[in-house]
């Protein structure tokens, strides 16, 4: 069942996002930001969790791109699923229910930089209707100190 996240979903979210910083192919943070900077830098209408049986699964939010009004209409995109439940479908329905209700609020553009050695999260993004407009050569250090690269991927509304 894919709900809109609430305040008392934060540590479940955390600990799925801390699975993701430990596998280093999900994000270069290597420190889980507090609820209170995590919750500034989302935007509150676009956050939903994926639960079963009570148990939050894997979640998907959004983030301005822009503080700038012309830009109002694009976020970036994030999306993470509990280890024991990768390839079973959890974050294709939660990327396909962000875009459904991110296009409901006005969003016609979501953008997502992917580690480009995370080949799932890749074809996740292909899956949902994602398509690729790019890549960063040499970013950022991954958690290892190697030099990683990024995908740049957009969805837009038609």
């Amino acid at each position: 069942m894919i709900r809109p996240m609430v305040d008392n979903d934060w540590e479940r979210v955390s600990e799925i996002y801390k699975q993701g910083m430990e596998g280093g192919t999900a994000t270069f943070n290597t420190e889980c930001p507090s609820f209170e900077e995590w919750d500034k830098g989302h935007i509150k209408e676009c956050r939903f969790v994926y639960e079963e049986d009570g148990n939050v699964i894997g979640w998907v939010a959004i983030s301005p791109t822009s503080s700038r009004c012309v830009y109002k209409g694009c976020a970036e995109m994030s999306v993470y699923v509990d280890q024991n439940y990768r390839g079973h479908g959890v974050g294709t329905a939660l990327v396909k229910e962000l875009i459904t209700q991110s296009e409901r609020v006005g969003f016609w553009s979501i953008y997502s930089a992917i580690i480009s050695i995370n080949k799932a999260s890749i074809g996740l993004h292909k899956k949902c209707g994602f398509r690729e407009i790019g890549y960063r050569e040499r970013i950022a250090k991954d958690k290892f100190g190697e030099w990683q690269n990024t995908t740049l991927m957009e969805y837009r509304v038609s």
